[in-house]
């Protein structure tokens, strides 16, 4: 429950806590496994997990909302609002365009929901009118 609360702060933990109220045996093995066993190992910190997890979640395609409690979870353990829209920009490249652009849903909702505004480089320009674009 420490690597979870690490994790997820306190919204993992109400998610376990909901979870367990009607599937207590399943709520065992979502923390004790992955939190437990595997997020516990010491190869890679937090963000690297959770980097590498918001990849796999996005690249799935069929799993939104866990995609989405990761990437507040990757926020939470200090991955910044930049390196998570390129994870997910990168997943483009190897898992499609679908895959990326469904990603990038995620992360505008969970991103609204934590008051970071889009997009995160306002005074960039619009490579689609920039007469230096190649």
């Amino acid at each position: 429950m420490q690597q979870l609360s690490a994790v997820d702060g306190s919204a993992g933990l109400r998610v376990v806590e909901t979870l367990a109220a009607q599937f207590p045996d399943f709520a065992t093995y979502l923390v004790e496994y992955p939190f437990g066993d595997i997020y516990a190992r010491p190869a890679l910190g937090l963000r690297e997990r959770e980097i590498a997890t918001v990849a796999a979640l996005c690249v799935l395609g069929n799993a939104a909302p866990q995609l989405r409690v990761h990437i507040h979870a990757a926020l939470h353990v200090g991955c910044t609002p930049e390196e998570i829209v390129e994870v997910v920009m990168q997943m483009s490249v190897y898992a499609g365009f679908p895959a990326a652009l469904n990603g990038l849903a995620a992360v505008r909702e969970v991103f609204a929901e934590a008051g970071i505004a889009l997009p995160l480089r306002p005074d960039a320009d619009d490579l689609r009118t920039s007469p230096d674009a190649t």
